[in-house]
Parts: structure tokens; C-alpha cells; sequence
């Protein structure tokens, strides 16, 4: 098989995994446990199959495709870049977002996810589960759909918009499963913003922290304000 070949059926392999984890992993959990509601500790396992999604697409990478995981170089760059990259990065993404979702939610009077409003009492208080959701989205969300897929779906088509929109795309398919249009729109557009920075810089590192930041803030703004207060966001 061509390296380009590897790189699809990598590419192929990562987004069915991640979609099983999301769509599957609780379902799975319960057979064994047999929780009656969605609680803090199966929501726990539930992030964890997303560590084991990267650990299945690591050994994938190391013993079929032979190459870097990482295709593209990780750039040094100046700390006042780091800073001023990572306050531009979510300044963008939570305005942008905020006003995409509002927008959304004006044209098609749609509610707030069920999902979230589930998971708001799930994480409630309970900043473990919070900090630990937070990591793993920001590590296994940027190391797989920008490290990893984008910079393959650019090769093997030969298109660098092409790796920024369907890593981005992607990435807002697989955020359908909070069952909300907005939640797949908002993601697609911080899907494309994170694509166009790490096509322009290379530099993974800003991105899990742009990350991180943007979903600790949600989820602590979550925490502690009265939910239906935050439709906006």
C-alpha cells in the first residue's frame, strides 16, 4: 500500500473511532457496570476510551504507517507569541462562537442541547471531572484532527484548504452527538480557525492550550451560573 494509502485508511480509521468512543463507549460501559443514569464516573470512563483512541492510532502510525506522527514539524516560537496567539485564538473562537450559536438559536428557536443540560448536573462542583474532560478534549482532539488528519488529508489530495476543511468538518461531525445544529456549527468554525493557525504556524501546543482554556471556561461558567442564563454560549 502507498504512504498515501496509509494516510487514508489512517485518516478513515481515526474519525470511526473517535465516532464509536462518543457514540458507543457509554452504552458499552453500562453492560459492565450497569449505570442507570449518565453519572460523574461513567462519564469518566467515557473520556478515557478517548485515551484509548490515541493509543490505537499511535501503534497505527508506528507500525503501519512507519513515519513522524506528527507530519508537520512542531515551530519554535517567542513566549509573547505563545501569549498573545493563545489570547487571540479564544477571543476569536468565544465571540465568533457565541455569535454563531446565537444566531443559530434566533433563526431556528432551537433549545439548549438536552446533552449539556444532562452533563451540567454531571459536572457540577466536581472539578476533577472537569479539569480531566477538559485535558483530554484539548490533547486527543488536537493531536488526532489537527496533528494527525489534517496535514494527511492535505497529502493525499494534494489541497491544503482541503485538509482545513474536512479536518474542520470533522471535527463538527463528531460534535453532532450533543444533538444540536449550533453544536456542530460552532465547532466546525473553531475547527477551521485551529486548522488555518496550525497550517500558518505548526505549533500544536498552542492549540491544546487554546483548547483547554476555551472548554474550562465553558464548563466552570456551567458550574457556577444558572445554565439557562448561559443559552448564548
Amino acid at each position: 500500500m502507498s504512504l498515501n494509502g496509509k494516510y487514508a485508511v489512517g485518516t478513515a480509521l481515526t474519525f470511526v473511532l473517535l465516532a464509536l468512543s462518543m457514540l458507543y463507549s457509554i452504552p458499552l460501559i453500562n453492560l459492565f457496570f450497569n449505570f442507570k443514569t449518565l453519572t460523574a464516573e461513567l462519564f469518566f470512563y467515557n473520556r478515557l476510551s478517548l485515551w484509548l483512541v490515541l493509543i490505537l492510532v499511535l501503534l497505527y502510525n508506528f507500525f503501519i504507517e512507519n513515519r513522524s506522527f506528527f507530519a508537520w514539524e512542531d515551530k519554535k516560537h517567542s513566549f509573547t507569541f505563545y501569549i498573545s496567539a493563545i489570547i487571540s485564538l479564544y477571543l476569536i473562537c468565544a465571540f465568533g462562537g457565541g455569535l454563531l450559536n446565537a444566531i443559530i438559536m434566533t433563526l431556528t428557536d432551537e433549545k439548549i442541547s438536552a446533552r449539556l443540560v444532562q452533563l451540567s448536573s454531571v459536572f457540577k462542583n466536581n472539578y476533577f471531572l472537569i479539569v480531566f474532560t477538559c485535558l483530554t478534549a484539548a490533547v486527543i482532539e488536537e493531536l488526532l484532527m489537527r496533528a494527525y488528519i489534517q496535514p494527511r488529508i492535505e497529502k493525499i489530495y494534494n489541497s491544503p484548504v482541503l485538509g482545513v476543511v474536512v479536518s474542520a468538518l470533522l471535527f463538527g461531525i463528531l460534535h453532532s452527538t450533543y444533538g444540536t445544529i449550533a453544536q456542530v456549527v460552532v465547532p466546525f468554525f473553531i475547527g477551521i480557525i485551529f486548522a488555518m493557525f496550525y497550517k500558518l504556524y505548526s505549533n500544536i501546543k498552542i492549540l491544546i492550550i487554546t483548547h483547554f482554556l476555551f472548554d474550562f471556561v465553558s464548563l466552570m461558567l456551567m458550574n457556577l451560573i444558572d445554565f439557562k442564563q448561559l443559552s448564548f454560549f
